[in-house]
C-alpha cells in the first residue's frame, strides 16, 4: 500500500487517539483507548516494515508513546516501571535484535574457543598475548587454599572489590557498545579482544593444574557478566549497521530508530553486569562455599539467564519503550 492510501485509510483512528490524549482530565477508562492504541500500535509496526517516511513514523511513535505513558503510568497495574522494562521490554528487544544477539555471541565465543584450545596444549602461546607478570598474577588468583579466589589483592574487602567490579565490567561493557558506532568495528575489535583474553587464561589456568578453582569461580557470576558482555556487542552491531545499511532512511535517522533498542539492551546488560559484580565479589571469591555448591548454583544461574534470554517478553513487539 502506498504511504498516502495508508495514511487516508487510517488517519481518522490517528486523530481519535490524538483527541483522546488531549482530555484533560485523562479519562484511562475510556473503553476506545485499549482499542486505539493497539490499532496504532499495529500501524506504527507497519509503518517501519514498510518504511514510509521519517516524519509518520515519528508521528505514530509519539502517539503510541504518548498514549502508553497516559495509559500505564495512571494505572495500578504498571507503576513499577523498572519491573516492566525487565521483564517486558528488556526481552523483547533481545527478541527483536536477536540477529545482532547471535553475531555478538559468535564473534565473542569462537576466539575464546580457539585461545583456550591453544593455551591449553601450548602453555606459551599465552604470553603472545600477556606479560609474564600478568600470567603470574592470574596462576596466584587461582590457585588453590586460599580464602579469596579470584583477587589480585588479598588485602582488598568485599565491598572494595564489589566497586572495582563494577567500574571493570561496566567499562568492558561501554567500550564494546560504543565501538559499535565505527561502523561495527570497534565493537568486533573488543568482543574478540576480550574473547581472546577469556580464553587464554582459562586454557592456560586449566592447563596448569587449577581446573576447579577457576571454574568454581567463573561459573556463577559468568552466566550475567559473559552475557552482559554479548548483548552488549549486540547493541554496537546494532548501531554499527544502522550506519552501514540504513535502507531508505537517511543514516541519522536510521541510527535514531537503532539506538531506541540499543539503548534498552545496554541497560539492560548494565543491570546484569551489577548482579554479576555483586555475586564476584560477594559469593565466587568465597574459599569457604564448596565448589559443588557454586556448580549447582551456576548451573541454575545459566538456566535462568538462557531461559530469560529466549524470552519475547510481553505485549506489542512493535511498541517502543
Amino acid at each position: 500500500m502506498k504511504q498516502q492510501d495508508f495514511e487516508k485509510k487510517y488517519q481518522g483512528a490517528w486523530l481519535d487517539l490524538e483527541k483522546l490524549l488531549k482530555e484533560a482530565p485523562f479519562k484511562d477508562n475510556n473503553i476506545a483507548l485499549p482499542r486505539l492504541y493497539h490499532q496504532v500500535s499495529h500501524h506504527l509496526a507497519l509503518a517501519k516494515t514498510r518504511r514510509y517516511t521519517f516524519s509518520l513514523v515519528s508521528k505514530l511513535n509519539r502517539l503510541v508513546t504518548e498514549c502508553h505513558h497516559h495509559y500505564y503510568d495512571g494505572s495500578s497495574n504498571y507503576r513499577f516501571q523498572f519491573l516492566r522494562f525487565l521483564f517486558v521490554g528488556f526481552p523483547a528487544a533481545l527478541h527483536r535484535n536477536k540477529t545482532y544477539v547471535l553475531a555478538s555471541l559468535g564473534i565473542f565465543l569462537l576466539p575464546a574457543i580457539i585461545m583456550w584450545g591453544l593455551c591449553f596444549t601450548n602453555p606459551d602461546i599465552i604470553y603472545s598475548l600477556m606479560a609474564a607478570p600478568q600470567v603470574a598474577e592470574f596462576e596466584a588468583m587461582y590457585a588453590p587454599g586460599q580464602d579469596k579466589f579470584g583477587r589480585e589483592r588479598t588485602s582488598e574487602t568485599d565491598i572494595a572489590m564489589f566497586g572495582f567490579y563494577i567500574q571493570h565490567n561496566i567499562g568492558i561493557a561501554f567500550q564494546v557498545f560504543a565501538g559499535g558506532i565505527l561502523a561495527c568495528v570497534g565493537a568486533v575489535f573488543f568482543l574478540v579482544y576480550n574473547g581472546l583474553q577469556l580464553g587464554a587464561v582459562a586454557g592456560h589456568i586449566v592447563q596448569v593444574g587449577y581446573t576447579q578453582t577457576f571454574y568454581s569461580f567463573v561459573v556463577g557470576h559468568g552466566a550475567f557478566e559473559l552475557t552482559a558482555i554479548v548483548y552488549a556487542g549486540a547493541a554496537g552491531l546494532r548501531l554499527g549497521m544502522a550506519l552501514i545499511a540504513p535502507g531508505s532512511y537517511r543514516r541519522l535517522d536510521a541510527l535514531k530508530w537503532a539506538a531506541q533498542d540499543a539503548i534498552l539492551i545496554v541497560y539492560g546488560a548494565i543491570f546484569m553486569l551489577l548482579i554479576a559484580a555483586f555475586l564476584e565479589a560477594f559469593w565466587s571469591s568465597s574459599g569457604s562455599i564448596s565448589p559443588l555448591v557454586k556448580y549447582a548454583v551456576g548451573a541454575f544461574f545459566w538456566i535462568f539467564v538462557i531461559g530469560y534470554s529466549c524470552s519475547r517478553g510481553r505485549g506489542n513487539s512493535s511498541h517502543e519503550y
